[in-house]
């Protein structure tokens, strides 16, 4: 039996993920440990799980909240910025504190979240295995590749070259703060000295949520790297309880568990339904009022609701209206059904890319779409059928990965020293 302690960005997706990870090994005879804030232990949902406390004295109970509420909604420079120390702050203190609590809880070796440098850096300097996983779009980085926080489509050709190089730049200024912080631990730990997030991974065993399918093309993925699909647990999805007419569409909409406040788009998508005739299932993640759930309703055609069985939701839809969240992404893909993206933040402007040119679905500002322009792109999925067949081309690739099971081979063969088979791109 092998001890796993587990290090991600204390978001609910990335949790999600990790936890179905964790149980798998856990049900394989194993234990697993997440290790973090003493907040975040609010995002497992498992008691078999075990759950460590750290940064007592700089975070504090009630301080993930505040940090999770601006990173949903950042606003302008100053406001971006905070979140970026936010993210400093965490790898810092976990950098600072983890040696030593894996030691104490005899942790035999770490899975990381590419979204979290301290992993990486404190599995290394400790000499314990380790193995990356993306639980967003992954941060490996490529020459004529953008990075996935970018909206940029995927071209070839010099002036594309130079867009992503100097996008890359600025976004590396941008992060400096976070980037002081790797460096300066690296340093400290006696390691090369690194600054960014795609040199923090391990250089035994990296694991993808996508399928080489739905990426961009890459040319030179390191041999280590495994693209499984999503994460999920084996505990299926319950059944869509609504009174639908077989005569009209259906649509799902939905902006993830960090952007459901956003009330004012909800209206838009409301609106460009009901102009359609179509019928909308809108799950908010608790992100409204009750006032404001009842103000979009309407009996018999728009139901509007706090959380959704998604893969069930998405499974009877005809569409869905997506934040671009990778999760939400995948499961699409599954249930063959095209996708209308609306980035907001993170890795979504890049999700979103790549589900245009996957030929799955269409994207639209989230800033500026109308109700019409909403309803346009719609009636598009709904008429074109090229969305949805692409669609359940790219949800074959996402059977045929090996999801969660896989993803525990690849992590117990890593700390074991066993070959890891190896599964080919799926076109």
């Amino acid at each position: 039996m092998m001890h796993f302690g587990f290090i991600a960005p204390a978001f609910p997706s990335h949790f999600s993920a990790l936890q179905a990870l964790a149980l798998t090994l856990i049900a394989r005879g194993h234990r697993a440990t997440f290790f973090h804030q003493a907040d975040a232990a609010g995002l497992l949902r498992d008691p078999r799980i075990g759950f460590v406390p750290l940064g007592g004295s700089t975070h504090p109970s009630g301080s993930l909240a505040q940090s999770l509420r601006r990173a949903a909604s950042p606003g302008g420079p100053f406001g971006l910025k905070r979140v970026i120390d936010d993210l400093a702050l965490t790898t810092d203190m976990l950098c600072r504190e983890l040696p030593a609590a894996l030691e104490r809880h005899r942790v035999d070796a770490l899975v990381g979240d590419q979204m979290e440098a301290a992993g990486g850096l404190v599995a290394e300097a400790v000499g314990m295995p380790y193995v990356s996983v993306a639980c967003a779009l992954p941060v490996n980085r490529e020459p004529g590749l953008p990075l996935p926080v970018m909206p940029w489509s995927f071209s070839q050709g010099a002036r594309a070259d130079r867009l992503y190089e100097t996008s890359a730049r600025i976004y590396d200024l941008i992060m400096a703060p976070h980037r002081r912080v790797i460096e300066r631990h690296s340093r400290a730990f006696g390691l090369p000295v690194r600054g960014a997030l795609h040199e923090c991974l391990s250089p035994q065993a990296q694991i993808s949520q996508t399928v080489a399918a739905f990426d961009f093309p890459r040319q030179q993925p390191p041999a280590h790297f495994h693209a499984v699909g999503p994460l999920r647990s084996s505990a299926s999805d319950t059944s869509l309880e609504l009174d639908l007419r077989q005569d009209r569409p259906f649509v799902f909409a939905s902006l993830g568990t960090l952007q459901g406040q956003r009330y004012n788009v909800f209206r838009k998508i409301v609106d460009a339904c009901r102009r359609l005739d179509v019928q909308l299932l809108l799950a908010h993640c608790g992100g409204l009022s009750t006032t404001q759930a009842d103000a979009l309703s309407v009996p018999g055609s728009i139901w509007v609701t706090d959380f959704a069985p998604q893969q069930a939701a998405l499974a009877r839809a005809d569409a869905v209206i997506s934040h671009a969240g990778l999760n939400t992404v995948m499961d699409a893909f599954v249930a063959a059904t095209p996708i209308l993206a609306m980035p907001i933040a993170f890795d979504q402007p890049g999700v979103a890319s790549r589900v245009v040119h996957s030929g799955s679905g269409l994207k639209i500002s989230v800033h500026f779409a109308s109700a019409q322009r909403i309803g346009k792109h719609l009636e598009r999925l709904l008429a074109e059928r090229t969305f949805a067949m692409r669609a359940a081309v790219l949800g074959n690739a996402v059977r045929e990965a090996g999801g969660t099971a896989r993803a525990a081979d690849i992590v117990e063969a890593t700390v074991l020293g066993a070959p890891v088979r190896r599964i080919e791109a799926a076109i």
